[in-house]
């Protein structure tokens, strides 16, 4: 529609306040500056800048990992932009994998220093994948049809890259799969209680923010570790950490879940 064919109550409220708040979903979206052309592929307004009023409180999604990073300025900037680009929250969920099998790569064929800090770097870069898809798909009220689908795949493979080239990066690749297994269970237990008509577990001690954090420290520590001495007991160590705390998450969420059903 050009400009001069507004309707009577969009030029009314353009020239009576062009930085008016209007309510859109479940948050608050300021629309600071109008487009000369209206509709996006849902048929609705698009804003030049996007600001997220509430992110945390304001979006009430049943089953989403409570993460303290979505209501930081930097996320709530990064996925403005992400929005105002027209990026797809699958096309970041996919992203996320490729960071992951970058980081598996460098794990397993630059066992250096750099390798490692690179590695580390390809393991925050994949969780702020995660952390975008999120919130641009439901913040940014850009979600799909499949997105539940590009929300878990993803996830269990970068994963599975992950801990099972650590593994074999200290010389135990069937450490490195007990690993990568058990954390694959501990997701597929929280999609079974939620199947059940229960609300998803998300809690640890070694949910995938756990052992993302332990695998970065791991790998940060290892670099210092193989710069010194020449030796990988801190990576050795971050696997072991990683197995164990993941198979204990598991038997965790199956004892909460078989609590709730045997209360209702």
């Amino acid at each position: 529609m050009p400009a001069g064919d507004e309707a009577p109550d969009l030029r009314m409220l353009r020239r009576s306040n062009p930085k008016r708040r209007h309510r859109h979903g479940t948050n608050l979206i300021s629309f600071d500056k109008w487009p000369h052309k209206f509709g996006d592929n849902r048929g609705g307004l698009v804003p030049h800048r996007v600001r997220f009023v509430s992110s945390e409180k304001s979006t009430a999604v049943p089953d989403r990992r409570p993460i303290a990073s979505r209501s930081t300025r930097w996320a709530q900037v990064l996925t403005s932009v992400l929005v105002r680009a027209g990026v797809a929250p699958n096309t970041i969920s996919v992203l996320s994998m490729f960071f992951a099998a970058g980081g598996a790569l460098l794990l397993t064929r630059v066992p250096t220093v750099s390798g490692l800090i690179g590695t580390a770097a390809c393991i925050q870069l994949r969780l702020v994948c995660n952390l975008l898809d999120g919130m641009v798909a439901i913040e940014g009220h850009r979600r799909s049809p499949t997105g539940a689908l590009y929300n878990e795949v993803p996830d269990r493979i970068a994963d599975s890259l992950l801990i099972a080239s650590l593994g074999y990066s200290v010389s135990a690749p069937w450490l490195g799969w007990f690993g990568a297994l058990a954390a694959a269970l501990t997701a597929y237990i929280r999609v079974l209680g939620g199947s059940l008509g229960l609300p998803q577990d998300f809690r640890g001690p070694m949910a995938k923010p756990h052992r993302m954090a332990v695998l970065t420290c791991g790998c940060i520590v290892g670099a210092v570790e193989r710069y010194y001495f020449g030796s990988h007991w801190a990576l050795l160590a971050a696997a072991w950490t990683i197995a164990l705390g993941a198979t204990a998450t598991c038997a965790l969420r199956l004892l909460s879940i078989g609590r709730r059903l045997r209360s209702t």
